[in-house]
């Protein structure tokens, strides 16, 4: 079994990887993956396909709209972003895929006595039990500057919103202050609040915090608990944005990392067995820049929308005429693992189950020094199974090969035991790796490829699906 994106994207046919350095450890499937033997699977009907979104990520709200908080309250999708020339910019649609209609009120009209305009940021907005909406703002501390977390109520999902008390929430100046809070209710009723210290601000350490809340969201129980820090040379010192989801018994924790304004920004999550923690980072973030190919720069400030029509990823991105416009991408759970339409995911390709053929170690430049070889008999494969997309429809099969033949190599491809053609490989030199891609189509779920003898001879790194 292959855990997308999650350290070391190695288990495969039920193979646990070995632990990582640092902490970082490969998790076993909570429930049985099909069986990596190439038996043909169910296939995508006409009708799936048919019904698929576009495999990229889309754009659906093309105007500078930070942060997004997306929820859906009745039969309305509502959208809150940080500040845009009000303090609580939103937005209105019938469908998570729009059409997005931006409104011209600000859900914020005043803020708390604390606080000054200028710098309100990533809003969450949630309904309570006595039916009452609930805001929690980080805006500009009065006397300090620093940033902090305020709280205010409304009766209608686009407020106006009404400050709650002349302090901030949350404010712990010696950390930097507080940013990026976000509300979270347990299966049990329980809620929670997340925040992020901004410690990014004083050159401290910066933590996630999972807070327990009354059913208010604004009384306290018992004191906050760290659960992530920035600790990974990837973050480049800087996580933040965190929101939290149920998959199961599973919590996942999604988080921004790097400095936004930059490509270098993407989106990761971490996975527990508790709310509180101890959380797993995943080994490659969910997504980036390069992960997409490019259609999104700088992926983050990223929302879970789960939903009967389909969960989504609803985060913001870089746009050409400048700003942040919002995305919405489909969304699925491999194993409680997010798996996100339209971002490659790796398997490795000596992880898999090869036959008549062998790995071959020390592979010089290979993503993890090691390769399927000797792929050189007729009923030479290796076959990649636990392949999970989260939609039916048209996905790129991206290969990481080397070709040291005088000619031209190829491999055939078997999508769930049915023929798809085949990848051919132009020559590059043993050693020296590229990549190939074609188009293939996936079923919603698990997936199984196998890549068998063709032409000539190459040997095969990866596979990265998208």
């Amino acid at each position: 079994m292959v855990l997308p994106r999650f350290s070391p994207l190695k288990l495969v046919a039920g193979a646990a990887a070995a632990a990582l350095a640092a902490g970082v450890l490969a998790v076993a499937p909570a429930v049985a993956a099909p069986a990596d033997d190439g038996a043909p699977a169910v296939a995508a009907t006409a009708d799936d396909i048919a019904a698929q979104t576009t495999v990229r990520p889309s754009l659906v709200l093309d105007r500078d709209f930070p942060d997004p908080d997306v929820s859906k309250f009745g039969n309305t999708y509502y959208a809150y972003a940080t500040n845009q020339g009000k303090n609580l910019p939103w937005a209105s649609a019938p469908d998570p895929d729009g059409p997005w209609t931006f409104q011209s009120t600000d859900a914020l009209p005043t803020l708390g006595a604390w606080a000054k305009t200028g710098r309100t940021w990533a809003p969450d907005v949630s309904q309570r039990a006595d039916g009452k909406y609930l805001l929690y703002y980080t805006a500009w501390h009065n006397t300090s500057g620093r940033q902090c977390i305020g709280a205010a109520l409304a009766d209608s999902p686009g407020g106006p919103f009404v400050p709650v008390g002349s302090d901030p929430l949350i404010c712990p100046l010696e950390a930097g202050g507080a940013i990026d809070a976000s509300s979270f209710v347990d299966s049990d009723g329980t809620r929670y609040l997340l925040w992020k210290n901004d410690g990014n601000a004083i050159g401290a350490t910066t933590w996630i915090h999972v807070q327990r809340v009354a059913a208010d969201g604004l009384t306290f129980q018992a004191g906050p608990t760290q659960v992530l820090r920035n600790d990974r040379a990837d973050e480049a010192g800087i996580i933040e944005a965190p929101v939290v989801t149920k998959v199961g018994s599973k919590y996942v924790l999604f988080y921004s990392a790097g400095p936004y304004s930059t490509n270098q920004y993407g989106t990761n999550y971490a996975v527990a067995d508790s709310i509180t923690g101890p959380y797993t980072k995943a080994f490659r973030f969910l997504m980036t820049t390069d992960s997409l190919d490019g259609a999104v720069g700088g992926p983050g400030g990223a929302d879970v929308l789960r939903d009967a029509g389909g969960d989504k990823l609803i985060f913001h991105g870089h746009r050409d005429a400048g700003g942040r416009g919002m995305y919405v991408a489909d969304l699925g759970w491999a194993n409680g693992n997010p798996v996100v339409r339209g971002s490659r995911v790796r398997y490795e390709a000596e992880r898999g189950t090869l036959t008549s053929c062998s790995v071959r170690e020390n592979a010089s430049g290979a993503s993890d020094g090691k390769v399927a070889a000797y792929i050189d008999h007729a009923d030479s494969s290796v076959s990649i199974g636990s392949i999970y997309v989260p939609t039916s429809g048209s996905y790129t099969l991206h290969v990481g090969y080397a070709n040291g033949s005088v000619e031209t190599s190829s491999h055939t491809v078997t999508v769930n035991g049915a023929a798809a053609g085949s990848v051919s490989y132009p020559i590059t030199g043993w050693d020296t790796w590229r990549q190939a891609s074609k188009d293939i189509t996936l079923q919603a779920g698990w997936n199984t490829i196998r890549l068998g003898k063709g032409t000539a001879f190459a040997e095969l790194d990866y596979i990265e699906v998208a």
